[in-house]
């Protein structure tokens, strides 16, 4: 079982910056050790969730056409920690994020964190 934990959320205001950080862990060396594909996702208040950004294990990211050149999505795997760097916040951004660890890069997210809000005052 992967635990994955999420920090960084908070209030800004437009135009300000965060950085979304998610760490996983695992009683399980073999889990806890092994390099994943991270993904963000976000959810408003009666909205569907949406993908944010993702990456994978050679660096390679993807973004919504929403966030693209305010959002920055990395990894860093000796430290199985990912993060959402996002910056322009504007007040539709505000949202539930979620980190999510695709474990064998397949598209599919098996294990997710707990959510860290982001809230955005204009």
């Amino acid at each position: 079982h992967l635990k994955l934990m999420e920090s960084g959320g908070g209030t800004v205001q437009a135009g300000g910056s965060l950085r979304l950080s998610c760490t996983a862990s695992s009683s399980f060396s073999s889990l806890a050790n092994q390099d994943y594909c991270w993904g963000w996702f976000r959810q408003a208040p009666g909205k569907e969730r949406e993908g944010v950004a993702s990456v994978d294990l050679w660096g390679g990211t993807i973004y919504a056409d929403s966030v693209k050149g305010r959002f920055t999505v990395s990894r860093d795997g000796s430290k199985n920690t990912a993060y959402l760097a996002i910056s322009k916040l504007r007040p539709e951004d505000s949202a539930t994020y979620y980190c999510a660890a695709d474990l064998l890069c397949s598209g599919t997210y098996s294990y997710w964190g707990q959510g860290t809000q982001v809230t955005v005052s204009s």
